[in-house]
């Protein structure tokens, strides 16, 4: 017995229990990991999500409540189901969103409704070894705008030599398949593995969302795609440097031609990418970022990986060129008087000439003494063919959603958002306006459409009101309304009522 104790011991350290579990990428923890006006800012290189063991914004967010009875305390603060003994740390949570609204501007009087069920598991084992998964069915009937997002990005199968398309995509869950009339029925798992064998290094796998930057939206790396399988590698090299390296393995949703099985698999592609921060001050910092798509066959025949795949060096994608698509990068960010977050972000593409894309923005934190709050501007922009290469299944996506800015290619968008809470009850506002010119919301899609490029603006506001009461889970109750005109070659408008129960843990972006 003693041997496998020392067996243990090597594999996982020193006995105690470390919380390494990964922090959820939604906005509302991102608002606390990078509040400058808290002592435990996080002042990282903007590569998410980052470990509990680094930052642990549930046990920082202020509660002004007073205080907590032992049930209500299990209730507001704590998961479900905590186990904990000597070397494990056990957590069962269950997860979910119930809600219900109405599209006033809908002729049709459809009923919109959410019916998630689902399961969160955690577990902390030894002093280096940690664990999440998760499980969510769903049922939902969207609004029309929404409804012809997830549709507009769905599945390709062949048929006599061309393609047509099937079921949706739901940003940041998965593929769809109908479900009674104008709904969607789809599940998906989420889960991660970190092993952390020194303090400098984490090792993680799993298929959870990554988000790269300070913003609200990203232009390198956002979360609004699918899960897929990754392996991913923190490198802290001293309080100045660190390195993070991220291997993937993402979709087109194109079934193959020629298949033995019930239905074609889907045509894979390599992602990488490789990060490299420097740590300016206490405040500030500035990472370089390269995000390449690997070519694995085409429509007939799937391939290996080329060996440099795996090489974790920046720039080796170069050599490759032919069969990859690259994008280059920056990330920016400075704390100033410490209420102030002001950050920003540059790419550019590898594919021809005019890709190029960009992003600057600010937070400020606290203005009034007494209120939680939050106040955020932002801009961001991409030409037109940005994230798009010659050969369309190379391009800057994953399940047929853009892997950078929801809204794809060819934008300018102006963000405000602003948050406040008191005590348990918050408000939410947010608001976004987009300028199209010659915009193509098939321009990433893995097979071409003839697609008629449109301009003008879109609009789209959300207010929200609610009563959030478990900060550890972002569980809460909420309603909000949603006003949304798009000024195009239709003009088109939805003001659209909710109100619902959940668990906030994924992000599932509808501000387009």
């Amino acid at each position: 017995m003693k041997y496998y104790l020392l067996i243990l011991a090597l594999c996982f350290g020193s006995f105690g229990i470390g919380q390494n579990n990964l922090i959820s990428t939604h906005a509302y923890y991102r608002d606390q990991l990078l509040n400058s006006n808290h002592p435990n800012t996080c002042i990282g290189n903007g590569f998410l999500p980052v470990l509990e063991s680094e930052y642990n914004p549930p046990h920082s967010i202020p509660d002004s409540t007073v205080r907590y009875s032992a049930r209500t305390m299990a209730f507001l603060k704590k998961h479900m189901v905590e186990l904990k003994g000597k070397d494990y740390f056990l957590t069962i949570s269950a997860l979910g969103q119930f809600s219900f609204g109405r599209d006033y501007r809908d002729t049709s009087k459809a009923n919109l409704f959410q019916n998630t069920r689902g399961i969160l598991i955690e577990g902390d084992l030894f002093k280096n070894f940690s664990f999440s998964t998760s499980f969510f069915e769903n049922q939902s009937r969207f609004s029309d705008f929404e409804s012809q997002f997830v549709k507009n990005n769905g599945e390709f199968y062949t048929i006599s030599n061309n393609y047509v398309q099937q079921n949706g995509v739901v940003p940041g869950s998965a593929r769809t398949k109908p479900f009674k009339t104008n709904a969607f029925d789809y599940s998906y798992a989420v889960g991660s593995i970190i092993y952390k064998p020194i303090k400098q290094v984490a090792v993680i796998a799993g298929n959870n969302q990554q988000f790269v930057g300070s913003g609200y939206r990203s232009i390198l790396l956002s979360d609004n795609s699918c899960g897929s399988p990754y392996l991913r590698v923190d490198y802290k090299v001293n309080s100045k440097w660190t390195i993070n390296f991220l291997r993937t393995r993402h979709m087109n949703l194109v079934r193959k031609k020629t298949y033995n099985t019930v239905e074609g698999y889907y045509q894979p592609k390599g992602f990488s990418a490789n990060y490299i921060s420097y740590q300016l001050s206490k405040q500030s910092s500035i990472s370089f970022f390269e995000g390449s798509i690997w070519s694995m066959g085409d429509s007939l025949v799937t391939k290996s990986l080329n060996p440099l795949y795996f090489i974790p060096v920046p720039g080796i994608s170069a050599l490759y060129s032919k069969n990859t698509y690259t994008i280059y990068g920056l990330n920016f960010s400075q704390i100033l008087f410490n209420k102030l977050l002001i950050y920003s972000q540059f790419a550019t593409g590898s594919g021809g000439k005019n890709q190029f894309a960009s992003q600057v923005g600010l937070r400020y934190f606290n203005p009034w003494k007494y209120l939680k709050t939050m106040i955020q501007v932002e801009f961001n922009m991409a030409t037109q063919n940005m994230y798009t290469d010659s050969y369309a299944r190379l391009n800057y996506s994953n399940y047929n959603l853009p892997l950078a800015h929801i809204t794809g290619t060819g934008f300018k968008e102006l963000l405000v958002r602003f948050n406040t809470q008191l005590q348990h009850y918050y408000i939410d506002m947010k608001s976004s306006t987009y300028f199209l010119k010659n915009y193509n919301n098939d321009a990433l899609l893995p097979v071409r459409l003839i697609s008629q490029e449109r301009n003008g603006m879109v609009l789209n506001n959300q207010l929200e009101v609610g009563f959030r009461f478990n900060t550890k889970l972002n569980v809460n109750i909420f309603g909000n309304m949603i006003w949304r005109s798009e000024m195009l070659d239709v003009i088109k408008s939805n003001l659209i009522f909710q109100a619902g129960i959940r668990t906030g843990l994924m992000s599932h972006y509808n501000d387009y």
